[in-house]
């Protein structure tokens, strides 16, 4: 299973990206999705998530300027991130809860994305 993320870039406070982050390979199904970061020096945090059925949690950091969706359809996420701030400046991992098998069930990660908020 790979995911591969974009919509990364440099972009000024106030602004908005939107980040994708697409499964591919061998899926039988997959449960959550969601967005974790990590910014220079700090520990990991996690942005956000939505379960299959659309069920959607959020970091208070961002509640209110981001929001989580997913195309079921496409095993695809996107992150719609509106209002950036500075401190939103991280590396942007996207993971996904999926079984390759009906049995089966393990996380597995995208290779990041860089978000860069300048003031």
């Amino acid at each position: 299973v790979q995911l591969v993320e974009s919509g990364g870039g440099l972009v000024q406070a106030g602004g908005s990206l939107r980040l994708s982050c697409a499964a591919s390979g061998t899926i039988f199904s997959i449960n959550a999705m969601g967005w974790y970061r990590q910014a220079p020096g700090k520990q990991h945090e996690l942005v956000a998530t939505i379960t299959s059925g659309g069920s959607t949690n959020f970091a208070d950091s961002v509640k209110g300027r981001f929001i989580i969706s997913r195309d079921n359809a496409k095993n695809t996420v996107y992150l719609q991130m509106n209002s950036l701030k500075p401190e939103d400046t991280a590396d942007y991992y996207c993971y996904a809860e999926v079984s390759t098998i009906p049995t089966s069930l393990a996380n597995y990660w995208g290779q990041g994305t860089q978000v860069t908020v300048s003031s």
